[in-house]
């Protein structure tokens, strides 16, 4: 691919997070407002993308994709453990302080430039299924798993109320597939399976609030950076690299191991090469552990992803 299409696919793409930054730092939205933003595209508008997106998916394409979510589940999941380990007993953080290290290192912010980026490149209805296997991993495994080791960590030091740990495990599980991100894809791969397509009048309602996914997940982005305050930290900047350079490299041979093909193998590394994730950020904040660094890691995240973003899809296509 050449440099003038890549600059022609991120230009519009950088040019709407740049405009919801201006209006962050402006103050024309605050931290309160830009949650409300966050929610309308994690809960409402890219649910109903995904699912019309899943639902309209020949399920045999669907079952051809476990490879595609093997290789997501190593390269996001396994990188989250590889990273909990290394950061508790080589670098002797806390079993909390290591969880929310991990978790903001692994987590990419599919859910806001995975339509916009991906969807510029294969168009928003190929890219649905990866997407939507994405938030199965992420909100179904990925945060169930840092919340629970957090609550742990924190309960064995008295900070949490103390309670059955099986019915920690069970509530922290069910709450993941609560969320709209994992709930909605999953119940879609479900139906898909079983052999439903959604009609064309569920297609166009649910189409309605999800069109406006692309444009108003950008600005969010943006936004959630222009409201946050950035600490130049040593910790800071290693979130950040692991998530938009490590990560993505380590999914590109995740993904030839697994015999990806090569368009598959190109939304994989993409997928895990976003910025970090405010929601992690965001989790990190509820358990008082590394706010700082984790806040300041998805600002610094978003800037480094300016050059790797590039050069990733022009050494991938």
């Amino acid at each position: 691919m050449s440099v003038g299409h890549i600059l022609y696919i991120l230009v519009p793409i950088f040019f709407v997070i740049i405009l919801g930054w201006l209006a962050g730092h402006n103050k024309s939205f605050d931290a309160s407002s830009s949650k409300a933003l966050n929610a309308l595209v994690t809960r409402f508008a890219l649910p109903a993308h995904l699912f019309i997106g899943i639902t309209t998916t020949n399920r045999r394409a669907l079952i051809e994709q476990w490879t595609f979510l093997l290789a997501l589940f190593i390269g996001i999941v396994g990188f989250f453990v590889a990273l909990l380990l290394l950061s508790r007993f080589a670098r002797k953080q806390s079993m909390k302080d290591a969880a929310m290290f991990a978790l903001n290192s692994a987590q990419p912010t599919f859910a806001f430039m995975g339509i916009p980026v991906l969807g510029a490149i294969y168009g928003s209805s190929a890219v649905a299924i990866p997407i939507a296997l994405t938030g199965i991993v992420v909100n179904a495994v990925l945060d169930p798993a840092a919340t629970i080791i957090a609550t742990v960590a924190s309960r064995n030091s008295g900070k949490e109320r103390k309670g059955p740990l099986g019915r920690l495990i069970w509530d922290s599980i069910l709450h993941g597939l609560k969320e709209p991100l994992a709930l909605v894809p999953l119940v879609g791969v479900i139906l898909t399976l079983f052999g439903f397509q959604s009609p064309d009048l569920l297609s166009k309602s649910l189409n309605q609030i999800g069109d406006i996914t692309s444009g108003a997940a950008l600005f969010a982005v943006g936004v959630t950076i222009g409201v946050r305050n950035i600490s130049f930290s040593v910790s800071a900047f290693a979130i950040a690299l692991l998530k938009t350079i490590v990560q993505p490299l380590l999914m590109l041979l995740i993904a030839y191991l697994c015999g990806l093909s090569s368009a598959d193998t190109v939304k994989a590394v993409l997928l895990v090469s976003f910025p970090g994730s405010a929601v992690a950020a965001m989790i990190a904040t509820r358990f008082e552990s590394l706010e700082s660094e984790t806040a300041s890691s998805f600002v610094i995240s978003a800037v480094i992803s300016l050059v790797t973003l590039p050069v990733l899809i022009s050494l991938l296509m």
